[in-house]
């Protein structure tokens, strides 16, 4: 898959709105705008995600630079993302068992 990146874009923008303006120079897996959390606005961002690395080139011609519901938009390519890094316990040391941050209470 390949990634791309849209940015400059309005507040108020729709993933169908993104879905038809870019599916004419390429065909799009996925689409995600990232919003606000608490407003639900859109943060003037998105990802796209698609199988060919052709339609992205096509994507990124066409489209960086252009307007789009009145705004300037930034079109490119994502960089690879780094591998997540596995889970690897902590050292327990020479310690078997739970040790408590309070003393013990002798009864």
């Amino acid at each position: 898959m390949v990634k791309i990146f849209i940015g400059g874009l309005a507040e108020n923008i729709q993933e169908m709105d993104i879905a038809i303006f870019v599916s004419l120079h390429g065909k799009i897996e996925t689409i995600k705008v990232v919003r606000d959390r608490a407003t639900k606005k859109c943060k003037g961002y998105a990802f796209i995600e698609l199988l060919s690395l052709d339609d992205a080139k096509n994507i990124i011609s066409m489209l960086d630079g252009e307007t789009f519901k009145g705004n300037v938009i930034t079109v490119k390519l994502c960089a690879e993302e780094a591998p997540k890094k596995a889970f690897k316990p902590k050292p327990t040391g020479q310690s078997t068992g739970f040790k408590s941050k309070r003393p013990r209470v002798q009864r």
